[in-house]
């Protein structure tokens, strides 16, 4: 009796794994209403004020929506680079999955010096920091189309549909190498959790590679799929060499308008990719919706 009684007393399972998730997740949560939330706020009354700088502080006057409006109707260059990352983030996201998938695939198997090669795959991630990410897309380094007219000649002969994702492909294969290193260590992870037990049983039925990649392996890393797709978008929202963020910087000290129009563009940014990532987890939860049923 006393053992079922402390055993009601206890947590189950499911219950110590969240309590777990809670944990890592709190020095987060910490750390964002400590440092980051009060000027997320801030930022938000900047848009809606007219900022002046005087010797005794910053003096604000109230003006609405007008930073927005100019934003957005007024100042065309915006919403171009608005609209070329959004693009960019449309095409380089399945990209991105795709390739960390297929190398973490590869990485997944059992033979020699797969550490070492996990850590080569990982290494961009760590040394081509935003300098020389910038250095290298600059000099046009990273665009393998300029590398053979005959590779513009056959591009240019595709349909558009499938012209312009190759084409963003190949002017961005070091952006797309760069932002899969982490991804491609969250789907080893999850692939490592698949059990042998499962694709043994597999085998006994007579599934072949294919049928156990689409009927096994794919439905067990849907939620790391998920992950990734976040992530990256992300990450690319935040790549400091993006239009957008280029743009925001360029306008933060104008001296008509200091501040507040850069504000103002930040906001419109932030809810523009708020709405894709909105997209992305519609997406995601339909299909595990419709694979459950």
């Amino acid at each position: 009796m006393k053992a079922a009684k402390n055993k009601k007393k206890g947590f189950t399972v499911k219950q110590r794994n969240a309590l777990a998730g809670y944990i890592f997740f709190s020095p987060w949560i910490i750390g964002f209403f400590a440092f980051t939330f009060y000027p997320v706020i801030y930022s938000l009354i900047l848009s809606v004020n007219a900022v002046q700088i005087k010797t005794g502080g910053i003096a604000m006057t109230w003006k609405g929506l007008t930073f927005y409006h100019e934003a957005v109707n007024i100042d065309t260059s915006f919403k171009i680079a608005l609209g070329d990352t959004v693009m960019f983030i449309a095409c380089a996201t399945p990209l991105v999955l795709v390739f960390s998938l297929i190398v973490a695939l590869l990485l997944n198997g059992k033979y020699p010096l797969r550490t070492f090669l996990r850590a080569v795959f990982f290494l961009p991630v760590i040394i081509m920091s935003g300098p020389v990410i910038s250095e290298l897309l600059n000099k046009y380094t990273a665009d393998f189309t300029n590398s053979d007219p005959k590779i513009l000649l056959f591009l240019y002969g595709l349909p558009s549909f499938i012209q312009k994702p190759v084409l963003y492909a190949l002017s961005n294969l070091v952006l797309i190498l760069w932002f899969s290193g982490t991804q491609i260590l969250i789907f080893l992870a999850g692939l490592q959790k698949i059990g042998r037990d499962i694709y043994e049983a597999a085998e006994i039925d007579g599934a072949n590679s294919w049928e156990k990649f689409w009927k096994i392996t794919l439905p067990f890393i849907k939620p790391m799929a998920m992950i990734n797709a976040i992530y990256t978008i992300v990450e690319i929202a935040n790549f400091a060499n993006n239009e957008v963020n280029k743009k925001i910087s360029g306008h933060l000290f104008e001296v008509n308008r200091p501040y507040s129009f850069s504000a103002a563009m930040s906001w419109i940014y932030f809810i523009t990719i708020l709405l894709i990532l909105l997209v992305v987890y519609v997406i995601f939860s339909y299909l595990e919706r419709r694979e459950r049923a």
